[in-house]
């Protein structure tokens, strides 16, 4: 007798029930699965109905002060001259500042820098009664470079944005001047995180109360367990996150995130 599937019809009929229970079942088990993950920010702890939630908020600033830098600087043959020049150049800096109508407490003038620069000449000489060529190296002095940074800080934005842009036209005179981009700040930061992280709390509360209602749970109990999460600050209209937090110093405007992580009892 033979030992094909032919000629048993009737095993073959009722395995098809057979893989379509198999298919409900692991059909149940995943959506099962599913719904686990769904939900894992609600029940963290098994032992315990607690819900997790995370909370945010975030706030337009605008930068009420202004730290901004630039280098005078000057060449002479000796160190005498290249300090006089420097000198010169810095006082006209200053002066520029102050015709500007930045305050003279506004200007800082740092310490003056004076190096000798030097150049390497390379030559090549041939060995006397021989073919054989050796290069040998020395330093020549180029002469004198002098540096000198004046440092203003102020709460005058618009004023020192303008002045760090001006400035080059010193350039017309003679004067060396390097301007540096500004770094704006916002001195009342230390009371707008506070504010802010009550209000990423009052908007973890409300996400936790939301989930609840739109899974037919009840009441929201007592606050158990809150920590605070990085806080960012960017350029406005950025999104940029970084896991230390960032502190932007580059835009005039800027966007404070507060993020809150807040557990609270389940009635």
């Amino acid at each position: 007798m033979s030992n094909s599937p032919i000629s048993h019809p009737a095993r073959k009929i009722h395995l098809l029930p057979f893989a379509a229970a198999v298919a409900i079942s692991i059909g149940m088990v995943f959506a099962t699965f599913i719904a686990a993950g769904t939900w894992k920010d609600v029940r963290k702890r098994p032992d315990k109905n607690n819900i997790r939630i995370t909370g945010s908020a975030r706030k337009r600033i605008v930068s009420d002060l202004i730290q901004w830098s630039a280098t005078i600087e000057a060449k002479a043959p000796d160190r005498t001259a290249a300090y006089i020049a420097l000198k010169t150049g810095t006082e006209k800096a200053v002066a520029f500042l102050k015709a500007q109508g930045i305050k003279e407490a506004e200007i800082q003038t740092q310490s003056a820098s004076v190096i000798e620069e030097f150049e390497t000449i390379h030559e090549d000489k041939v060995l006397p009664g021989t073919n054989v060529a050796m290069r040998s190296d020395r330093r020549e002095s180029k002469g004198f470079r002098a540096t000198q940074v004046v440092f203003v800080s102020s709460t005058d934005v618009a004023l020192i944005e303008k002045a760090s842009r001006d400035i080059t036209t010193l350039l017309e005179q003679g004067v060396a001047v390097t301007s540096r981009s500004p770094n704006y700040y916002y001195t009342e930061l230390g009371e707008l995180k506070l504010e802010m992280l009550a209000e990423a709390a009052k908007d973890a509360r409300s996400r936790a109360e939301n989930i609840l209602s739109s899974a037919g749970k009840t009441d929201l109990g007592k606050l158990v367990y809150a920590d605070m999460g990085i806080i960012n600050i960017n350029p406005a209209n950025s999104t940029e996150t970084s896991s230390e937090g960032n502190n932007d110093t580059t835009s005039y405007e800027k966007d404070i995130i507060t993020i809150v992580h807040a557990e609270y009892e389940v009635k």
